[in-house]
């Protein structure tokens, strides 16, 4: 026993009587869309593994190469000894996919947004920092890391975006932070129109394309590739559609100067791993020429849509390969979930704090692995479950 365990064992409990208790599941990734749990094969709507690539034997391949020619770990961060020629190269590789001057790597996408922000504030102090209401919670958290107090426009509302801008003109500065695709909801922001307000009211547009990269814009280089030189800074994960692990950001050769000196989150952290560049290397080498599977994973978004929408679903303004039904109540989102898990399905229940409260999902995300026959056999499963 510790001096906190009574406290840990009460907040459990309050947690669980608001049907928001959560435990870990030991979960195997498999082929064709599928994972494995508990012995049993069910087909996988949770994964954010969109274009099937975690288990991609090139990138299996290259992460082991990288492994063997360069060791398990980078041994330091990347000021001291940690910075090889393959994150170099890497980096180099991963601006030209992005079009932009230069990109910096960073472990995980909570870490570039909650440590880039505070780095961005630090250069630009008392600025104006204009967020969507929806951003992701590593995009809040790195705002409060920051200390700085968000003005939040009403979701995707572009009009009140800009009547924010204008209020702010006598800010030293102003940032605008967006998702590009929204995590829970699916749904796009408007790149043209952000990058022409961004234009308009000098405004610095940080763009979070963790769940586009790879899946939308020309040779899947994300919704911010469709505004060249529109989008300030672009954060971006290998850890969804291309299949591993890591994040990164991208913009001028300035801006990755200045984060490599300020950003605490990139000095203090140990740098990335082989294994993981050569996965990295691998999936940017694939992810261009995959337009196809783009294509049949636009298409079985659309399926899906559709067949909830049938069933009477509300599937908010998704447009992508994220898919919510929203069902409202926690608890019954949560025997949602498990009633599908009886038929062979993975579809996670989505709770507050991660959604609004009365909002509770099932977050449907589908993988090019999957047929239209799988999502016919969701669909028809969901109907069977409500």
């Amino acid at each position: 026993m510790t001096a906190l365990d009574s406290h840990f064992a009460r907040a459990l409990r309050e947690i669980d009587t608001r049907g928001q208790l959560r435990a870990l599941t030991p979960t195997a990734m498999a082929p064709q869309g599928k994972l494995v749990r508990g012995g049993h094969e069910y087909l996988d709507f949770s994964s954010n593994d969109y274009l099937g690539l975690s288990r991609h034997p090139l990138l299996i391949e290259r992460a082991a190469a990288f492994a063997a020619r360069l060791g398990a770990g980078a041994g330091a961060s990347r000021l001291v000894t940690g910075t090889s020629e393959a994150h170099l190269a890497l980096e180099a590789k991963i601006a030209a996919f992005k079009g932009t001057e230069a990109a910096l790597l960073f472990a995980s996408g909570w870490q570039a947004n909650a440590a880039v922000i505070p780095a961005l504030l630090g250069a630009a102090p008392g600025a104006a920092v204009i967020t969507d209401r929806l951003n992701h919670a590593s995009l809040h958290h790195g705002c409060a890391a920051a200390g700085a107090r968000q003005i939040r426009f009403r979701h995707n509302d572009m009009a009140d975006l800009e009547e924010r801008l204008a209020k702010a003109a006598d800010a030293p500065a102003r940032i605008v932070i967006t998702e590009s695709v929204f995590s829970m909801d699916g749904d796009m922001a408007d790149m043209a129109r952000l990058a022409e307000l961004a234009r308009r009211h000098d405004a610095f547009l940080f763009v979070d394309e963790a769940h586009a990269t790879g899946v939308l814009g020309p040779g899947g280089a994300g919704l911010s590739a469709t505004t060249p030189g529109g989008v300030g800074l672009v954060m971006g994960t290998f850890s969804k559609a291309l299949g591993g692990f890591g994040a990164y950001i991208a913009g001028s050769k300035l801006l990755c100067d200045y984060l490599v000196n300020a950003c605490g989150g990139f000095i203090f952290s140990t740098a990335p791993p082989p294994s993981v560049l050569g996965a990295i290397d691998a999936a940017l080498d694939l992810v261009p020429a995959m337009d196809a599977e783009r294509a049949h994973l636009a298409s079985l978004g659309d399926q899906l849509r559709a067949g909830l929408c049938e069933q009477g679903f509300d599937v908010g303004a998704s447009a992508s390969q994220i898919v919510p039904a929203i069902v409202g109540d926690a608890s019954e989102a949560v025997e949602f979930s498990r009633r599908l898990a009886e038929r062979g399905m993975i579809a996670a229940a989505i709770r507050p704090p991660t959604v609004p409260p009365g909002t509770s999902r099932l977050r449907l995300a589908l993988r090019a692995t999957q047929t239209a026959d799988d999502i016919a056999a969701l669909l028809a499963a969901m109907r069977d479950c409500r």
